[in-house]
C-alpha cells in the first residue's frame, strides 16, 4: 500500500514538474523558436472557440476589454470617422487601443489582437495627422521613391497612435472615372500602379536578403502591416459603378487588374483585402478559385486574406439575407479574417455551427488561424503587444508635412499654359498690384483633402484638422506689396471693375467616398463653372482643379489661360503655391486619360476609340524661378 501511495505521489509530482516546465517554456511565446514551430505550438493548444475568435474583426465602438476576453477577438478596427473622441490625441488613441489589447492578453493563451485603420493618404482618421495627396495625385508624380517615403511617414504616424495595421495601399486599376473610388487608384495603367507598390516596403520595411517569396514581413515596431486591396478587378466595373460587376475574360483580368498583386506579394505584403465587386457575375467574396486557388496556391501568398466591411453579408442580395450561407461561402472561399464589424456573436455562432456540422472543414479554420498567427508573430505583437507614447511627436511632424508639400508639388499637372508657347501665363508673378482668388475650393481645407479625411466622406471647412488652405498659401507666397482679394463666386461686373492683374480660380469636386462618389456626369460642384465663366471672361485667369478624377472642362477651355489639375492635394496647400509662382517647375504627368465628353467613357490609353482631350501621360513643364514679369 505504501509503495502504491509513493508511486501515485511521484506520478502527480512528475506531472506537476512537466506542467511547470511547459508553463515556463511555452514555445509559441519564445521568440527564438522558428516561426512555424511557434505557429504549430499555439494552434495545437487552441480550442475551436479560440480559433474562431481569431478570425473575427470588430469595430471599436462595440469593442471593450471584456468583449475581447470573452470572445477571444483577434482584431479591432476603426471605420471611417470612428475615433476615441473628437480631436483625439495620440495618447487618447494609444490608451484606447491598449485597453482592448489588455482584454485580449488576459485570455487563457494571451494572443494579442491587431488594430487596423484606413490610413489611405496618411493616418487620415486622426486629428493633426499629415494628410498626403490621394493616390491619383501620387500616380501623377511617377515617383515610386517619393511614395515609399510617404509609406514610411504613414507608418510612423500610425504607430504614433498605437496602430500597427493599415488598410492600404489600394492597388485598383481604375478604368472608368465615373467610379467613386477612382482617386484611390494610382492610374488607369497597371504599370504605374505596379511601380507605386513601392509604398509597401515604405509601410512595412525592406525585405531582408533571401527572404522567402510570399512570406509576410514587418521590420520592427516603427513599421506597420500593409493591406493590398481590393482583390481583384474593383476598378473595372461596368460604368464605374461601385461594388458592381467587372465584365472581363481571364486574360483581361490577369493582364490589367492582377499584376500589382504580384508586386505586392513579392514585397512581402502581410494582408490582402477582398473586393465587394463581382467578376462576370460571381462575387469576389465567394470566389474560391481566385482567393484560394490563385492567390494562396499559385502565388503562394502566406499572409492572411481579410474581407471588406460587411463584405460577406453582401454575397447575397439584399445583403445579410442568408447570413449562414454568406459565412459558408466567404470562409470556404478562403477569407481568413472577417470584418464583421458589429454583429460578431451572430457570426461566431454561425461559423461554430457550420464547423460542427462539417460544412466548413476544420482544415479551413486551421489555415485561416495559421495565417493570422503568422502575421502577428512576424509583426512582433507577442513580444511587444502594448503601444506606448514614444512616437507621439511623429504625428503631423514638420518633416512629414514637408514631404507632403513635396508630393503636392510633384502631383500638379499643367494642362494648358497660355494661348501659345510664346505667351505662357505660368508661372505667375509674385509681384502684382492686386490679384483675385476665387472659387469654392480656394479657402477650404476639407475640400482639398477630399474623402477619407477625419470622416469617411470627408468634410467641409478649415477647422477639420491642421493644414494650410490654398488661399493662405497664395497669400504667404506673393510679394508683401501684392494685394490678394478673395471672392468665392464673383460676378463678371466685379471682376471687370476691379482692374485685377490676374486671377486664380480654384474649383472642383466636393468630398466623397465610395458609392457616394459614383457619378455619370463628372461635373464640377456648386457654382464652379459659373465662377470660371465670370472670372475668365473678365481677366487673365489660371484655373486650378481640385478633383479625384478628370471632369468635364472642354466647353470652358477656350476662356481659360492656364489650367492645372491638383487632384486632392491633402493638408499642405503650400505645395500648390510653390509651383504656381515658380519656386518649383511643373513636372506631373496625367495618370489618367482626360476625356472630351462623358459619352466617350470608358476610354483608356490603347483603346481603338481613343480620342482624348488630354492623353494619358500628358503634362506641360515649366522651369523653376522663371516667373513672367509683372502684369
Amino acid at each position: 500500500m505504501a509503495k502504491s501511495t509513493m508511486f501515485l505521489v511521484g506520478l502527480v509530482l512528475l506531472h506537476y514538474l512537466v506542467a511547470m516546465a511547459e508553463a515556463k517554456h511555452l514555445r509559441y511565446k519564445d521568440s527564438k523558436q522558428p516561426l512555424n514551430t511557434r505557429i504549430k505550438d499555439l494552434l495545437d493548444r487552441m480550442t475551436l472557440e479560440e480559433k474562431i475568435g481569431q478570425m473575427v474583426q470588430i469595430e471599436r465602438n462595440v469593442a471593450s476589454a471584456e468583449v475581447m476576453n470573452n470572445y477571444f477577438i483577434g482584431s479591432v478596427l476603426s471605420g471611417g470617422g470612428s475615433v476615441p473622441k473628437p480631436k483625439a490625441t495620440a495618447k487618447d488613441w494609444v490608451d484606447m487601443i491598449n485597453e482592448f489589447q489588455k482584454g485580449a492578453l488576459s485570455t487563457r493563451l494571451g494572443i494579442p489582437m491587431i488594430y487596423g485603420i484606413d490610413a489611405v493618404h496618411g493616418n487620415n482618421n486622426v486629428y493633426n495627422a499629415t494628410i498626403f495627396p490621394h493616390n491619383v495625385g501620387l500616380g501623377a508624380t511617377r515617383d515610386p521613391q517619393l511614395v515609399k517615403k510617404i509609406g514610411e511617414a504613414t507608418a510612423l504616424e500610425s504607430r504614433a497612435t498605437g496602430i500597427p495595421y493599415v488598410f492600404a495601399p489600394c492597388i485598383a486599376v481604375c478604368r472608368d472615372p465615373r467610379w467613386g473610388r477612382c482617386y484611390e487608384s494610382y492610374s488607369e495603367d497597371h504599370k504605374v500602379v505596379q511601380a507605386m507598390t513601392e509604398i509597401i516596403p515604405g509601410l512595412q520595411g525592406d525585405l531582408p536578403a533571401n527572404w522567402s517569396n510570399g512570406v509576410p514581413y514587418v521590420a520592427g515596431n516603427k513599421k506597420v502591416a500593409a493591406c493590398a486591396k481590393h482583390f481583384v478587378g474593383d476598378g473595372g466595373t461596368t460604368k464605374g459603378i461601385n461594388e458592381d460587376n467587372t465584365v472581363a475574360n481571364r486574360h483581361e483580368l490577369f493582364s490589367i487588374h492582377m499584376p500589382a498583386y504580384y508586386n505586392s506579394i513579392i514585397k512581402g505584403v502581410l494582408t490582402v483585402m477582398v473586393s465587394y465587386s463581382s467578376w462576370n457575375g460571381e462575387k469576389m467574396h465567394a470566389n474560391r478559385d481566385l482567393i484560394t486557388g490563385f492567390l494562396k496556391n499559385t502565388l503562394r501568398f502566406k499572409g492572411f486574406v481579410i474581407s471588406d466591411w460587411e463584405g460577406i453579408d453582401r454575397i447575397t442580395s439584399p445583403p445579410h439575407a442568408n447570413y449562414t450561407f454568406s459565412i459558408e461561402a466567404g470562409v470556404n472561399a478562403g477569407i481568413d479574417m472577417i470584418m464583421i464589424p458589429h454583429n460578431y456573436t451572430e457570426f461566431i455562432d454561425g461559423l461554430t455551427l457550420l464547423v460542427k456540422k462539417n460544412v466548413i472543414p476544420m482544415s479551413r479554420i486551421d489555415d485561416a488561424v495559421k495565417r493570422i498567427l503568422r502575421v502577428k508573430f512576424v509583426m512582433g505583437l507577442f513580444e511587444n503587444p502594448l503601444a506606448d507614447y514614444s512616437l507621439a511627436d511623429q504625428l503631423g511632424s514638420q518633416e512629414h508635412r514637408e514631404l507632403a508639400r513635396e508630393a503636392v508639388r510633384k502631383s500638379l499637372v499643367l494642362l494648358k499654359n497660355g494661348e501659345n508657347v510664346d505667351k505662357p501665363i505660368l508661372p505667375l508673378p509674385k509681384k502684382a498690384s492686386k490679384i483675385l482668388v476665387a472659387g469654392s475650393h480656394a479657402d477650404n481645407l476639407g475640400y482639398q483633402c477630399g474623402g477619407w479625411t477625419i470622416q469617411w466622406q470627408g468634410q467641409s471647412g478649415n477647422n477639420i484638422t491642421t493644414g494650410t488652405p490654398i488661399l493662405s498659401a497664395i497669400k504667404n507666397a506673393v510679394d508683401k506689396e501684392t494685394k490678394v482679394f478673395y471672392e468665392e463666386n464673383p460676378s463678371l461686373d466685379y471682376v471687370k471693375s476691379n482692374d485685377f492683374s490676374y486671377a486664380i480660380v480654384i474649383v472642383g469636386e466636393t468630398p466623397y467616398a465610395e458609392t457616394n462618389g459614383d457619378s455619370l456626369n463628372l461635373t464640377i460642384s456648386g457654382h464652379g463653372y459659373e465662377t470660371i465663366d465670370n472670372v475668365c471672361s473678365g481677366v487673365k485667369c489660371v484655373v486650378v482643379l481640385i478633383t479625384g478624377r478628370p471632369i468635364v472642362i472642354q466647353p470652358y477651355l477656350e476662356k481659360i489661360e492656364g489650367l492645372v489639375d491638383d487632384w486632392l492635394p491633402g493638408s499642405e496647400g503650400s505645395g500648390v503655391a510653390d509651383v504656381l509662382f515658380g519656386d518649383y517647375g511643373f513636372t506631373g504627368k496625367l495618370p489618367r486619360t482626360w476625356f472630351k465628353t462623358v459619352d466617350q467613357l470608358p476610354m483608356n490609353v490603347g483603346d481603338s476609340h481613343y480620342d482624348p482631350l488630354f492623353p494619358f501621360g500628358f503634362g506641360l513643364t515649366t522651369e523653376a524661378h522663371k516667373a513672367t514679369s509683372e502684369y
